[in-house]
Parts: structure tokens; sequence; C-alpha cells
């Protein structure tokens, strides 16, 4: 009998070779002299972003491979962990081999990146040779297929009773509170509603990861990630309320004076506080560093913002504005930025702006609906003199970058719940769907689809949690953090595109909701660093953590 957790545990170590084979090629492009220069790296932007895709590849292989070995030790490794595994393996390894699709149009090869010995020698490797020839097959995809037919899904528990209540909790809350009327408040374009907001705050979304001494449950990052899995799973936007709590919970909590911790983090806990995060400006986009709002300190110490922000969600309905802005004119770059915690009056739907020196209008989007985006111009808008953060100037660029980490992994998270609200949609609709007179999934394009759909999430799943308890560890995982967005934005595109064909006709159709989790799933590549921003920061940073 095959011991497909030993050969994969093999097979991802060749993998990583291949990738290693990738870095060094990259490090010979951009970093000639040991060191990377800038100007390299963005002329040979392909081969970095090309490296930094193959490099996840692997990285996502090997976090299956251990999921995979875990279930194996615990008495869980099934026929359909097998299957998954199987497919898993035969497919990546496939992609290492033939292309890595970076986007729709864009694939990356070995040739690309002069890299054909290194592909002879994995696809020569005999675990991957297994896989390459018994992995994801036809009878793989149809036996797989018929389980997930008959209700099975792969093994999901972490081997820890909190968090596996942790997940059931919040999967059965989003099933019963969430799912039941995400389409109507989404074809609505309506804000999700307060008694659900409250509700959600009682169940201690928005302090997960907040300290007790303040309040909060004092989880961890993985706890966080659960939580934003399965609110996503019944809406992106339930999901992603959390994201604005985390995000200041963790600004504050790791750069606020004691005073700013014990005014905001109770609140931010409990709900009583709902924040939004204030970076993104008109001409700006991911280049921070050139933000151009000012924040003017007068006599009295307290501050005055001038200046635009653009794409800031759920503006209108908050108490808490965490600010990045240009505190000194005459320093350029980030060194002038700082972060300002300004608290506002909690607006309307009619009146989102009740505020003087502050105002907004809505951008109208195709998905994310249940916050609102909105357009703000401040126009000298008041700050506390407490309200820069931690008290101190020209730091808030680096304050910012810290919390990049833990928001990537859990907007990874939110792109997997995405992606398993779009399979369970897929499902349910090819088992009632008859055509020809018989069920869609009996037509194995279809059952092809179901079959990788979920073989892609336990893979993007499991690197997303391999991130997270790198996070919690202790450690810096930027580049962890990056690699999870990257490959769980990518799975929950694809999911929610197969999920539309599947659907043929009716998934275009604003009735169903299909069309929904397609127009939400595609910001999931572009917000909180683009694809395109992750595959930079990952290929740099791991050609400068080894040179």
């Amino acid at each position: 009998m095959t011991d497909w957790t030993a050969l994969s545990a093999q097979a991802a170590q060749a993998a990583r070779a291949f990738a290693e084979s990738a870095r060094q090629r990259v490090a010979g492009a951009i970093a000639p002299e040991g060191k990377v220069k800038a100007e390299l790296a963005d002329k040979e932007q392909r081969l970095v972003h090309g490296f930094a895709w193959i490099a996840t590849t692997a990285e996502a292989l090997s976090a299956t491979a251990q999921w995979a070995v875990r279930a194996g030790e615990n008495g869980r490794f099934g026929d359909v962990e097998e299957l998954v595994l199987r497919i898993g393996f035969g497919e990546y390894l496939a992609q290492l081999l033939g292309g890595v699709p970076m986007s729709q149009s864009e694939l990356v090869r070995p040739m690309e990146l002069g890299l054909e010995d290194a592909a002879t020698t994995l696809g020569a490797n005999d675990a991957v040779a297994t896989f390459l020839r018994e992995g994801n097959i036809a009878e793989t995809r149809a036996s797989l297929a018929k389980m997930l037919a008959d209700g099975a899904l792969p093994d999901e528990s972490l081997d820890d009773e909190t968090l596996d209540m942790i997940r059931d909790q919040f999967r059965s809350f989003a099933a019963n509170r969430i799912a039941p009327k995400a389409h109507e408040w989404h074809l609505a374009d309506e804000l999700i509603p307060n008694s659900v907001v409250d509700e959600m705050a009682d169940l201690g979304v928005f302090g997960v990861c907040i300290k007790e001494e303040y309040g909060g449950l004092g989880m961890g990052k993985l706890a966080m990630v659960l939580v934003s899995e399965e609110l996503s799973r019944g809406w992106i936007c339930a999901g992603s309320l959390g994201t604005r709590s985390e995000i200041a919970g963790e600004l504050i909590g790791e750069n606020g004076t004691e005073e700013q911790k014990r005014n905001w983090l109770p609140a931010l806990a409990n709900g009583s506080v709902l924040p939004t995060a204030v970076f993104t400006e008109p001409d700006v986009g991911s280049d921070l560093a050139s933000v151009r709002t000012r924040a003017i300190k007068g006599e009295d110490g307290a501050w005055t913002i001038m200046g635009a922000k653009n794409w800031i969600t759920h503006a209108g309905r908050t108490d808490l504005m965490t600010v990045l802005c240009r505190t000194d004119p005459d320093t350029p770059g980030h060194r002038g930025l700082s972060m300002l915690l300004a608290s506002k009056t909690r607006g309307t739907e009619e009146v989102p702006f009740p505020d003087q020196g502050i105002d907004g209008s809505e951008i109208e989007v195709l998905g994310y609906r249940g916050m609102k985006e909105y357009a703000l111009s401040f126009d000298g808008f008041a700050v506390a003199e407490d309200g820069l953060l931690g008290g101190v100037q020209g730091k808030g660029f680096v304050q910012l970058m810290q919390t990049f980490e833990g928001a990537r992994i859990q907007t990874a998270a939110r792109a997997i719940g995405v992606g398993w609200n779009a399979y369970d949609l897929a499902l349910r609709y090819a088992l009632d769907r008859k055509q020809f007179g018989k069920p869609l999934i009996n037509f194995p394009r279809v059952a092809d689809k179901l079959a990788l759909m979920v073989t892609e999430l336990v893979m993007a799943r499991e690197l997303t949690y391999s991130a997270a308890r790198h996070k919690d560890s202790g450690k810096r995982c930027d580049i962890e953090a990056g690699m999870a967005k990257l490959i769980g934005a990518r799975v929950a595109w694809s999911n929610a595109d197969n999920n539309v064909q599947i659907h043929g006709g009716n998934g275009y159709a604003l009735e169903y909701q299909a069309s929904r989790v397609l127009c939400d799933a595609r910001i999931l590549n572009i917000f909180e660093g683009a694809a395109e921003i992750q595959a930079h920061v990952i290929g740099r940073g791991l050609v400068s953590a080894r040179n």
C-alpha cells in the first residue's frame, strides 16, 4: 500500500529545493553583489514575482503535507484526506513543472527563469513522479466528488479542543444569523444590521487578540483566523468587520501609551467602539510612504487634519479612525508620518459624517457592500492632543507595517471563507439541478471543478494556518502572511468563478447568491496589498533573507 503522507513530505522537500533554485536565479539578477537593488527588482519584476509564486506553491505543498501527517498521527487520515492530498500534490507539482498561474493570463514557467535542469530534477524525483502519475487524475477526482456529494469533507481539526469549539460556534452563528440574510443585504446595499453587530460583539469577535487585562479574549492569530474564516463563509462583510478592530487593536496594543490602551482597547473589545482604518489616498494606493494628508499641531497641543483619503471601509458607522498622516512636512518619505487616534461621532446612513471638518462620499462598488466604502475629505478635523499614537511623531509608517502581518493573515482567512461559501453553493446547485435527466454533479467536468475547489481550499487553508502559527510564535512573518494572502485570494476567485460556471446562466443573475460571491471574491486580490505587491514583498524578502 502506498504511504501517501510519507510521499507528500518527500515531494514537498523536492518542491522546496526547486524553489531554492529559482531563488538563486533571481538573486543573481537583482542582487549581483549580495544585496537587493531596488531598481533591478523593479526591472526584473516578472522574475521576482514568478519566483514568489513558485516559493508560495512550494510552501503550500509543505503545509498540506504537514496537515496529512497530523491527520494520520491522530487517526483521521482516511479516504477523503488521501484523495485531497493526491489531487493537490498532483496539480501543484504539475504547475511547478508546466507553469504556475500568477493570474488568468500570466504563467511563470521553468524555462523563463532558466530552471530547465532544476525542473528535470524535480520531475525525476520518485515521490513527485508518483503524484504526477497517480495524483490529479480522472479517477481520483471522480472518487472525491462522489464522497463530497455524500456530505464528506476533509479533516479540519486543529487538535485543540478550544479552537475546534470556536470553529463550530462561529460556523453555526454564520449559518444561522449571517448567511440567510447576506444576499438580501447585498442587493439592498445595506450595512450589516446593528443587532447582528451587537451579537458579534457578545461572541467576542472584536476582541479575539486583545489582551484579557484590557477586556479581550487574549487569544492568538490562529483563533482570529478561525473566526474570520467562518464569518466570511457566511458573508465576507461579517468577517471583515473584525478586521477593523484587529488592525486598531494591534496598533494600540503594540504601540499605544498605557492611557491610550486603557481608553480604547476595552471599548474595541466589547464592540462599543467600532474603528476604521484611514490610510489610503487617491493618488497613493500601495505607496503609503508617499501619504500627503497633513496633521498640524496647534499651540494648545491638539491636531487638525487636512487632506483626502480614499477607499475607507465602514467610515460612517464608526467611532474611531486610525489616521496615517504627515506630521512633519519637511521630512519626506515615511519618517515624516505619524498615526493619529481620531475620535469621531458615529454617523447614520442618512448622515454618515456629522462632525465638523470631515465629509465623505460613498464609493459604489460591485461587492463587499455590508460596510460601505468612502472617499473622505478633511478640512480642519480636530484630534485631541493625546491622539498621537504612542505619543511620538514619525513612527506611523513603522507602526502600521507591524500590523500588516496580522491583517494579511486575516485577509487570507476571509478568502478561505469566501472560497468555502462558493463551494457550498456550487455543491448544492450541482446536486439539485438536473440536466439531460441527471444531476449536474454526475457530469465529469462539474465533478472535477468541485473536487479541485475543495482540494485547493485545504491547501490555502493550511498555508494560512501555518502563517498564523508562525505569528503566534512571536516571529516575524511578513513573507508567510503574504504567501497566505497571495494563494488564498487566487483560490477564492477561482472557486467563485467555478461556482458561477456550475450555475450557468443562473450564476449571472443577481437573484442568485453566486453572483454576489463572485463580486465579493474579486476584492481579495486587491485590498490589504494587491497580488503584485504581495509577490514583490515575498520575492525580495526571500532573496534578502538568504543572501
